[in-house]
This record gives structure tokens, sequence and C-alpha cells, in this order.
């Protein structure tokens, strides 16, 4: 395949829609976290994926695991416990069996917090899907986001 050939042109175009379409959830999102509740998407992303761990086996995510699911380097989100232990939302502890693994826990200030800001990100998410359907061009990511089935 060469950079002119249209499979490409229409990948790279599809590529470009998806980034949009990202950008735009993410930035409404942002907005309306910061507005109304003072967290980052990340954080709010965070605090989300650390508040479904469990005390069962498995159930305590080691900080590669919750890199991943944030979508940020090891380090970055290392950062972003720090600030959010800072502010008594998370709290970090050594692992029972491994002494050298620390796990991180939101705390019920932490809990509440995302309860209270659970609605506000899924109102957003929804305004966000709602005003990208109307772009022909995200519409049908839009109707592909919506028919996803992800467990959780």
């Amino acid at each position: 395949m060469t950079a002119t050939d249209p499979a490409l042109t229409a990948l790279a175009q599809g590529w470009c829609a998806l980034s949009l379409l990202h950008g735009k959830i993410e930035s409404r999102i942002e907005r309306s976290l910061q507005a109304g509740h003072g967290l980052s998407a990340r954080e709010y992303s965070l605090l989300d994926v650390l508040s479904r761990q469990h005390s069962g086996p498995g159930g305590h995510l080691q900080m590669k695991q919750v890199a991943d699911a944030v979508v940020l380097s090891q380090s970055a989100t290392t950062r972003l416990v720090t600030r959010l232990e800072d502010r008594g939302l998370l709290t970090r502890y050594l692992c029972d069996t491994d002494r050298r693994g620390i796990y991180t826990d939101v705390t019920e200030a932490g809990l509440t917090l995302l309860a209270e800001a659970r609605p506000t990100n899924d109102s957003a998410l929804r305004a966000a899907l709602d005003e990208a359907s109307d772009n022909p061009e995200l519409a049908p990511l839009v109707r592909a986001v919506e028919e996803l089935k992800v467990a959780v």
C-alpha cells in the first residue's frame, strides 16, 4: 500500500474522526467535573477504577494495572494518586503478602465525591454524544459507542 492508497486515506480519516469524538467527550466531561466537583476527568477515572476493587483474591490492583486502566504512565499515575491522597480521597498501604507491593484504596470522602460526581460525568458524556451525533462524520462512531456492551 502506498500513502495515496484509498484504504489508508479512509483509515486515516476514521482515526481523525475517532480522535475528534474522544476530544469532544473528554473536553465536555473535564469542564463539567471541574465546575461541579473540582475534579479532573483523570481524577474521576482514577477514583472510579479504584472504587471497583474488592477484598477477594486479585481484587486489589497493582499500580501498573491502575496506570493501564486510566491510560497514564506509572509515574503520572503515582503523581495523580499522591494528589488525591493529599486531598484525603485516597489512601495507600503495604500489601500483606508482599511488602514490596503498595495498594491504593478510595477513602469514604473519595467514595462520596465519586458518587456526587457520577451523575455529572454521565450527563456530560450523554450531552457530548448527543452533540456529536449531529455531525455526519461522528454519528456512526456515536452509534458504535452506544451499542458497545462492555463487562464492568
